[in-house]
């Protein structure tokens, strides 16, 4: 995966992610038009797909509801990148379909810079400062939910 960085720092809650007024909307498309409106409101309007999002510590804590996940699926990009995760985010994204990753040098990477991932071997390669970064890797278990689109779309395809 190829993307251009939306960089994010500490402790991005859920509210953040999708404000709480948009809650009654369902599907990733609408939600994604919210996204991020109150900390970055050009995000919905200029992501492209497969763009990553980085962040640093606690990304997705807050809400443990599933519309912050649904509206970054809804947003098409690649994934997440982290230093670390709110658990029950991290849960939830992987169920939808969101790929994350945790790296601990997510402070090297700047907003803008185009990013090559690897899930399987958790490599990342900044393709504008010339680095790599190593992240946790995917088990192969989670990229199969990741390919399928979600954690239900696995479950169809295994049966």
């Amino acid at each position: 995966m190829k993307g251009r960085v939306w960089k994010f720092g500490d402790d991005v809650d859920t509210d953040a992610v999708i404000p709480g007024r948009y809650l009654i909307l369902n599907t990733p498309e609408e939600l994604a038009e919210h996204a991020f409106e109150g900390v970055r409101p050009e995000f919905a309007k200029q992501v492209e797909e497969g763009d990553i999002i980085v962040a640093g510590n606690n990304f997705g804590c807050g809400s443990s509801r599933e519309h912050a996940p649904i509206a970054l699926k809804g947003t098409k990009i690649s994934c997440v990148i982290a230093k670390s995760f709110a658990r029950i985010f991290f849960r939830n994204s992987i169920n939808i379909g969101v790929a994350l990753l945790e790296c601990p040098d997510t402070d090297k990477i700047s907003d803008g810079d185009e990013l090559e991932v690897d899930f399987a071997t958790g490599v990342i390669t900044n393709l504008t400062k010339d680095e790599k970064y190593q992240a946790t890797p995917l088990p192969e278990f989670v990229r199969g939910i990741m390919d399928a689109g979600g954690l239900i779309e696995y479950t169809r395809r295994i049966i």
